[in-house]
């Protein structure tokens, strides 16, 4: 009889940064033998007609863990979705951006789990600006931020955590974890001073281009005013992820950069120098 599998489902409703990854987090060299993971996604829209059809899809899949991953997690389509699933009684943990710490107290409420991270920021989404180069590229930006200044590596962590108990038999104690740069750059480890800092201002400045996309896209109505915003912010989050990307080239020129892979019955393994073996 072959071993059961936790099986892991991902619902994706519409799309921020940790989005394009957070599934592969968790095996990024696809041998675990430990989990099962599936995603269901809603494509780009985030309406309640495609939540309520793919939060149903999940269920199909009988998961023993539930994430639903959305930007804004208080809007009504995300909010369904949790709704729905939640009457499965499955532990679900809600990955979402800053616009999600409104509802915190509710979702702790709801029973939920959640991992907010700050720097996964909304994209200038004006048509006399955004084609799906320059959605592309934003994207590509995000997850070299998120990436290099550890904010991945507190979800996969969190996440790891509560696989962990449930594989145990326990009833797992649900994330309730805002990433900021604090929380990022401890989790990535960083050795050298100047490259924790240069990581820092990168996580920074990608969670300020929220308050630029947002009042060009909601607040500004002269298209000649919310063009060069857009633009900024974007310009924005390029400049971070430059930094982010400087801050583990320190690293490496100091052969110090944190890789914690997983090993194949889940366990995170942990190494630093390149020419060497990562260990329990």
């Amino acid at each position: 009889m072959s071993k059961k599998l936790l099986r892991i489902a991902f619902l994706k409703l519409g799309n921020i940064g940790t989005s394009l990854l957070v599934d592969l987090l968790l095996d990024e060299r696809a041998d675990r033998e430990d989990i099962d993971v599936r995603v269901v996604s809603s494509g780009a829209k985030i309406g309640l007609e495609q939540s309520e059809e793919t939060a149903n899809k999940l269920l199909d899949l009988n998961p023993d863990l539930a994430i639903v991953v959305s930007p804004n997690a208080k809007l009504s389509g995300p909010t369904r979705a949790r709704e729905i699933i939640s009457k499965a009684k499955i532990p679900v943990i809600v990955v979402s951006d800053k616009p999600a710490l409104k509802v915190t107290d509710d979702l702790t409420k709801g029973g939920f789990g959640y991992i907010i991270v700050t720097a996964d920021s909304m994209l200038g989404a004006r048509r006399e600006f955004l084609d799906p180069a320059e959605m592309a590229l934003f994207n590509v930006d995000v997850v070299r931020v998120l990436s290099a200044t550890g904010a991945f590596n507190v979800v996969f962590r969190e996440i790891d955590r509560v696989v962990d108990a449930i594989k145990a038999g326990k009833k797992p104690e649900l994330p309730r974890t805002v990433v900021d740069k604090e929380t990022a750059t401890e989790a990535a480890g960083f050795q050298n001073p100047y490259a924790k800092a240069k990581a820092m201002a990168a996580y920074e400045i990608a969670e300020r281009v929220a308050s630029v996309t947002q009042k060009a896209c909601f607040v500004e109505k002269d298209w000649k005013k919310y063009v060069p915003l857009v633009a900024s912010a974007h310009e924005m989050m390029r400049t971070a992820a430059a930094l982010a990307d400087e801050a583990r080239e320190i690293e490496k020129r100091g052969d110090s950069v944190l890789r914690t892979p997983h090993y194949i019955d889940g366990k995170v393994l942990k190494k630093r120098k390149l020419i060497e073996k990562p260990k329990k």
